[in-house]
């Protein structure tokens, strides 16, 4: 299970748009926007084990690939 993490944003010159820019892009770049969307509806443990295997593979394939670039075969 994921520990909390608190998301701090400061706000300068009372530039509140330039913060909430800041906190969506942080937000982004953590996956909270992918979790809020995922828990939205309950998901049955064969779909959470497929979703899981599935992203395990495209993590796996990712890296093969980029393995292969830094080795120049592609």
């Amino acid at each position: 299970m994921r520990r909390a993490t608190i998301v701090t944003i400061v706000v300068r010159d009372n530039n509140v748009e330039q913060a909430l820019r800041a906190l969506k892009k942080k937000m982004q770049r953590e996956g909270t926007f992918r979790e809020m969307k995922r828990r939205k509806f309950y998901e049955k443990p064969s779909e959470r084990r497929a979703r899981q295997k599935a992203e395990a593979v495209r993590r796996a394939r990712k890296l093969q690939r980029k393995k292969m670039q830094r080795e120049g075969l592609i």
